[in-house]
């Protein structure tokens, strides 16, 4: 994302990530085209201890914000996966310009005996794959920003 020809960097996991791309949703009109997107999504990196919630209504994405681990578990659902997992996946997403097929979320979902995107709520679980298009939307646009990783 390019700001008075600044392009922004941010590193993940970090508020400042997730905010620059809630800013490239928020202004992108192929975004609203996919629908409108009504859930409270969290994050977690638990082997960074970092969690995060993402709220989601009508066409854009309204509040990004750390949070606590109980926060998230009462997310209508959250996607889990530790930090080398999350760094693959917007690797991928960089080097592809959006996430390949072994690298969307409902793949990883899929692929993981857990669940990647997991509730306490079946009914609000069903969110992630009624706005999955939405969400890796989300995630796909993570791709013009220059994330680094932190150590």
């Amino acid at each position: 994302m390019t700001q008075g020809g600044v392009k922004t960097r941010a590193s993940f996991p970090s508020t400042e990530w997730f905010e620059a791309v809630r800013s490239l949703v928020n202004s992108d009109e192929q975004y609203r085209r996919i629908g409108t997107c009504d859930a409270v999504v969290g994050v977690k990196v638990p082997d960074r201890q970092k969690y995060y919630l993402l709220t989601f209504e009508a066409f854009e994405c309204s509040e990004v914000k750390e949070s606590t681990e109980q926060e998230v578990d009462n997310a209508d659902f959250w996607l889990e996966a530790p930090f080398e997992k999350w760094k693959e996946l917007i690797t991928n997403v960089k080097d592809n310009g959006k996430a390949d097929l072994h690298h969307t979320l409902n793949t990883i979902d899929l692929e993981d005996p857990q669940g990647f995107a997991r509730s306490r709520d079946g009914y609000k679980r069903d969110l992630f794959y009624r706005f999955n298009q939405s969400f890796q939307y989300f995630f796909d646009l993570s791709s013009k920003i220059e994330t680094t990783f932190p150590n």
